[in-house]
């Protein structure tokens, strides 16, 4: 809880126009946002939107009633964000174009992508719980605090999700 008070008084001065005090914000969040959107989305598309995301953000910050709602608020941006972009894309578009594992050999890559396949076919409470827990190796507790979720929520979806992927990589393997 020490770091919600403390994110409350981060956005409260960014409220207030302190430009380090967003800074702070996007540090701390844009992991966050990057999942969200990756859960959702080709990860050709997302440092892009997680951009678009901070820009709105950053001008509706100030319309924000409750500073300690910040981390549910930017994860709610983000998702609303990526349901008008897939609504633009083309229906054949894949999820999963333009994956790309730096530093990582073609067996790696492909079972990157295979596994990221895997986790968008999921719902999406399971999706971006698991893309913060497997990608950005968030705990549960730091994923409620930064998706505003609360830990049991969180500890569902982590163990539902799991179950389901390990079910949708076993079937797939056979």
């Amino acid at each position: 809880m020490e770091a919600q008070g403390a994110d409350a008084a981060t956005v409260l001065a960014a409220q207030a126009g302190d430009e380090r005090a967003f800074e702070a914000l996007y540090r701390r969040y844009a992991r966050v946002v990057h999942c969200i959107l990756l859960s959702r989305l080709p990860a050709s598309e997302v440092e892009d939107l997680v951009q678009e995301v901070f820009l709105t953000a950053l001008n509706k910050l100030r319309s924000l009633r409750e500073p300690a709602a910040f981390p549910g608020w930017i994860a709610s941006i983000a998702r609303n964000r990526a349901t008008d972009h897939l609504r633009r894309l083309p229906p054949a578009e894949a999820l999963h174009e333009g994956l790309e594992a730096r530093g990582a050999n073609a067996s790696e890559r492909a079972e990157a992508k295979r596994a990221l396949v895997a986790i968008q076919s999921l719902p999406d409470a399971y999706r971006e719980t698991l893309m913060l827990r497997l990608v950005e190796g968030l705990t549960g507790p730091e994923i409620a605090e930064r998706t505003g979720l609360s830990h049991g929520s969180v500890r569902v979806n982590l163990h539902r999700g799991m179950q389901l992927l390990r079910e949708t990589l076993s079937k797939e393997a056979r």
